[in-house]
């Protein structure tokens, strides 16, 4: 039995803890906040509760794996996951038309573009998901699966597995150049609204469209085919859910304490500093999220480093940052606190789309869960768009106004009904999660920068490790769930574990 210490309460740690308890070890988890959960954060007040992070689930087999390996009691025992009723999510166009999709039913999907674009829309359609779902099948193991070390052959992370759909430059066909995700979505779907309509969800997981590759394409693959799920209680039910999965397995929590440093013996770790004053030693450490000691300013991946820091430059998000880059993203949210019931037939969520697909969307989710409000007849609505990162409390000209119009567009007589609002921007990001400008780290991506950056799952140090949306295979619930998994297989199973723990 060796004794590990956990740097951070967000779910990736949690994971790692769990699976690392269960397996014989001895596992403190070390928080700096009061409370475990890290970016998976609620907002109550006056008797509403708000998801102040994801509002959404994506793959859940992730943690239903960790609930049965870590436990007696499934996910579902220990959490109300439920999907929304159809129609799943409502994408309202520029041109004022209004598509709504099912979720898990390719049927419904495939019958609700045909109505919205046609015979040869649906065509399209379906022939990109279809290469999609070849993409994920290539990458799905090397990105989710396994863990990446020094030793990790990176050559299935350098090259985009999106097949290749051959293209015509004339008679004497010479290359053409690589695309990014929005120009192969546009060449192969042919309308800007079908583009859209596939790459929304995209901003979900931080991902621009401009500049990623085509294999990103798998995010609103997995979307459609493993479902949008949600835990009644909001997301942060799955973090509770999880942390009580942990005390159960006896890892020790210590909240309201950081972490000073990383202590080293012998050219390995042995242990961890605290701010007040001790030292708890360890044979492992196993570091999550924007944690300081182990990564210093220039091992941050590029992607979650935080850009324009002072905001300049946050008036047009949709400028490509230059070179290699990309541009780290956050958000700002509105809360919105309601009286009355929420309308029967209302989506789950609603997409208003901005004027092209490089415009990041408004979302809008209005939950149906009695759990958020008080009783007596009242509702929620958490309105968010993607800004850059690093533009505190001052947001780019023109995000409220765009906040307020979603808002006024789909909550049915929001003026009359609001109890109250609050607009988060990335300062309270940032204050909340430590992250820099209030960075969102999206996932791993084959072929792209996220995939060759993400950093490695064992740290610099023998005997410490990364999870969390930093490590391999970067940000996502999902992500951060497979992040625990790919560290206690290598301190369980040894360096050279590459499977499925």
């Amino acid at each position: 039995m060796a004794r590990i210490v956990v740097v951070g309460a967000g779910v990736g740690a949690m994971a790692a803890a769990a699976r690392l308890a269960v397996a014989g070890h001895s596992v403190t988890v070390v928080e700096r906040r009061e409370t475990h959960g890290g970016a998976v954060g609620s907002r109550v007040r006056d008797g509403f509760r708000f998801d102040t992070g994801p509002g959404l689930l994506y793959l859940p087999a992730v943690w239903r794996d960790l609930f049965v390996k870590t436990g007696k009691r499934s996910l579902e025992e220990c959490v109300d996951l439920v999907r929304p009723a159809d129609p799943v999510v409502e994408h309202r166009l520029p041109d004022g038309s209004r598509v709504r999709l099912p979720g898990l039913s390719r049927g419904g999907t495939v019958r609700a573009v045909r109505e919205a674009f046609g015979d040869r829309g649906v065509e399209r359609w379906t022939a990109v998901l279809g290469r999609a779902r070849e993409a994920w099948e290539v990458s799905r193991r090397p990105l989710m699966e396994e863990p990446l070390t020094a030793g990790t052959d990176t050559g299935p992370l350098r090259r985009d597995p999106y097949p290749a759909v051959p293209r015509r430059r004339g008679l004497l066909r010479r290359p053409a150049p690589p695309e990014d995700l929005l120009a192969t979505a546009g060449r192969e779907l042919g309308d800007p609204r079908l583009v859209a309509l596939l790459t929304a969800g995209l901003w979900d997981w931080g991902v621009h469209p401009v500049g990623a590759p085509a294999g990103a394409l798998v995010l609103p693959y997995v979307e459609q085919t493993f479902g949008t799920w949600y835990p009644l209680g909001g997301m942060r039910a799955l973090a509770d859910a999880l942390h009580a999965r942990c005390v159960e397995r006896r890892v020790e929590f210590r909240f309201d304490v950081g972490v000073i440093a990383v202590t080293e013996g012998a050219g390995r770790a042995t242990g961890v500093e605290l701010t007040d004053g001790t030292v708890l030693p360890a044979e492992h450490v196993v570091v999550g999220g924007w944690s300081p000691p182990l990564l210093p300013a220039d091992r941050v991946p590029a992607e979650t480093r935080a850009t324009d820091t002072t905001g300049a430059g946050c008036g047009d998000p949709r400028r490509k940052p230059p070179g290699n880059a990309v541009r780290a993203w956050s958000r700002a949210t509105l809360l919105l606190a309601l009286r009355g019931p929420r309308p029967t037939d209302t989506p789950h969520r609603t997409v208003v789309h901005g004027a092209s697909p490089e415009e990041p969307p408004v979302t809008v989710l209005q939950p149906d869960d009695p759990s958020l409000w008080p009783a007596g007849g009242h509702a929620t609505a958490v309105v968010t768009v993607p800004v850059p990162a690093g533009s505190g409390g001052g947001l780019p000209a023109g995000t409220a106004a765009r906040l307020d119009a979603a808002a006024d567009a789909v909550v049915p007589n929001r003026a009359d009904r609001e109890v109250w609002r609050e607009l988060r921007t990335p300062a309270e990001i940032e204050r909340e999660t430590g992250a820099p400008g209030g960075a969102v780290p999206g996932p791993a991506l084959a072929g792209g920068v996220t995939g060759r950056s993400a950093a490695l799952n064992p740290g610099p140090l023998p005997g410490t490790y990364r999870v969390g949306g930093l490590a391999h295979p970067g940000g996502g619930l999902a992500q951060a769930g497979m992040t625990g998994a790919m560290v206690a297989g290598l301190i369980v199973e040894g360096p050279d574990w590459h499977g499925s723990y």
